[in-house]
């Protein structure tokens, strides 16, 4: 299975303009929350209902799956804890999302809403503990804020990840999560794009401006992620201890497509450089 990764696009129209262009050849595509920008001057609601529509749009070429993160929260839980509903909402056109666990093949996906307080944390944690009695060969979760204490949610001064979470990856050993949130964490010193917890993978692309957006392309039949951004391209094979620093992407794999090769400069540079 190839999955194209991605978190924190904030409304950028070029990104998800580049995300609808390129989706195709692509088993799934995740995106790991907030979608909108609560700080733009667009009006959030605005915000949303053009993210729906390209949402809709990358669901009518691929399978998208989509979390919530902390700047899609519109609504509120009987406890008053700031929830997102129209992102839950996006199930009713068939798009996998908060509160969501799906199996592709051998794999079972599990989609975790952002938690704002305790009864939404319960919830998280009954939403695992329920999908772990069904895990399948592989098991990945998409929560919007990695775990805490890791690189992948180290900004270059503090950590912002959620102990949880971490928490939860130690109880119940997932193979794969990605998030977002922390959006310096892949180019600041001591963080980065992956970090394994035991035997989870955990990843970040990080946030930059402009298209493409950061993103993580991981094939699971080839046992290699690989991420690309602005600051370059690197590669770790999750069948192999992870090893510091990370290795730099020289070549393209051979199981790119055609596809997987346009539309980006960093995978230009790479294939001119290994003269392909």
């Amino acid at each position: 299975m190839r999955l194209l990764v991605v978190a924190d696009l904030h409304y950028s129209l070029p990104q998800y303009d580049w995300l609808v262009d390129f989706v195709g050849g692509f088993d799934a595509v995740i995106i790991a929350g907030d979608h909108i920008d609560l700080s733009s001057s667009v009006d959030w609601q605005a915000q949303s209902l053009v993210v729906r529509k390209y949402v809709e749009r990358i669901a009518a070429r691929t399978r998208l799956i989509t979390c919530s993160g902390n700047h899609e929260l519109d609504s509120r839980n009987p406890l008053g804890e700031k929830v997102a509903q129209w992102v839950r909402d996006l199930a009713r056109a068939g798009i996998p999302s908060d509160g969501s666990s799906l199996t592709i093949g051998d794999t079972l996906i599990t989609v975790c809403p952002w938690w704002d307080g305790p009864l939404a944390r319960a919830d998280v944690a009954r939403l695992l503990e329920d999908a772990a009695a069904a895990r399948s060969k592989r098991w990945i979760w998409v929560h919007h804020a990695p775990p805490d204490r890791s690189p992948t949610s180290w900004s270059g001064k503090s950590y912002f990840g959620d102990a949880a979470l971490s928490e939860w990856i130690a109880a119940h050993r997932p193979d794969i999560v990605f998030s977002g949130h922390v959006h310096q964490s892949p180019f600041v010193a001591s963080g980065s794009w992956v970090d394994r917890i035991g035997p989870t993978w955990v990843f970040n692309a990080g946030h930059q401006f402009g298209a493409p957006p950061a993103h993580i392309v991981l094939n699971t039949d080839e046992a290699t992620a690989l991420w690309f951004s602005a600051a370059g391209a690197e590669l770790v094979h999750l069948d192999q201890p992870l090893a510091r620093p990370v290795g730099r992407l020289t070549e393209l794999p051979a199981w790119f497509t055609s596809s997987d090769r346009a539309g980006d400069p960093i995978r230009a540079r790479i294939r001119g450089s290994a003269g392909g």
